[in-house]
């Protein structure tokens, strides 16, 4: 596979036009919902964000594979000898955008060796922006309908955003938790924070909107003790860990590793630099 630069404003301004697709439909008088096989709900929105991202990802980038979840998977004897790849997903929350609350993301994660290097995740509802790689950090960027119309370099996008974590004084540990995964051992495991803080402030959220929250510093743990898969979190990995924060298995505190065989993910914390390790469980 050759060795390419990865220009980040390229891979924001294509998760931006993933996100106007989304949002025609999200405007749009009707909107047909099917089923997969997992009973996940999917819409028109998901599959033309597909169809966008995977062909400029594919022009852009010819010799990257693609994993999303909308796509057909590669067999992993295929898949295993991949050095680097994106894992997408071209709409995450289609719950959330379903019910119209405005909580869906396009989330655009790279990999290598199994490790999250480089992340996008767009707030369509929100116009705003979340990105990060290895070589430059995290960062913040709202208004992107305008800004992104006036940045023409990698310099001029980090210009016009704010570096993670943002500053957010609080007199109680936050913790947010999923709108529509929230388990019993999530409450338990806040149970237990309780024990030793005291009172926490509880945020919900739905899709990567989570992960963003613990990249700025917004919350400080984000529980995951459901069901998700590797393009839900790749992006917000790699946001969450370059803002100076860190995802890890929950029953082993170890990295959570990519292009597995089985694209699950175990259980597992984000936590944020601010006040992340301010307890143990």
């Amino acid at each position: 596979m050759v060795n390419q630069r990865i220009n980040i404003l390229e891979i924001a301004k294509t998760a931006f036009e993933a996100g106007q697709q989304i949002l025609d439909v999200y405007h749009s008088d009707g909107m047909t919902v099917e089923y997969k096989n997992d009973a996940s709900p999917v819409t028109i929105a998901d599959k033309k964000s597909h169809n966008y991202i995977c062909d400029k990802l594919s022009s852009l980038y010819p010799t990257i594979p693609l994993i999303s979840e909308e796509g057909e998977l590669p067999d992993y004897k295929q898949r295993e000898r991949w050095h680097t790849a994106w894992l997408i997903d071209p709409l995450d929350g289609t719950k959330e955008f379903i019910k119209r609350n405005g909580e869906f993301t396009v989330n655009i994660g790279l990999i290598k060796r199994g490790t999250p290097i480089l992340g996008v995740i767009y707030l369509p509802s929100q116009d705003t922006m979340y990105f990060a790689s290895s070589r430059l950090g995290s960062y913040k960027m709202e208004k992107c309908n305008t800004t992104l119309q006036k940045v023409y370099s990698e310099s001029e996008l980090i210009d016009a955003s704010e570096k993670l974590p943002i500053t957010q004084p609080r007199d109680s540990l936050a913790i947010v938790v999923s709108r529509s995964h929230f388990s019993t051992i999530t409450q338990a495991y806040i149970d237990q924070i309780q024990q030793q803080v005291g009172d926490v402030h509880i945020i919900e959220a739905g899709s990567s909107v989570k992960m963003c929250l613990i990249a700025e510093g917004s919350a400080d743990i984000y529980p995951r003790l459901s069901y998700s898969m590797e393009w839900d979190t790749a992006a917000g990995e790699a946001i969450v860990t370059f803002s100076g924060g860190r995802v890890e298995e929950y029953n082993t505190g170890l990295p959570l590793q990519y292009n597995k065989e089985h694209l699950k993910n175990p259980f597992h914390i984000a936590k944020s630099k601010l006040k992340g390790d301010f307890f143990h469980i």
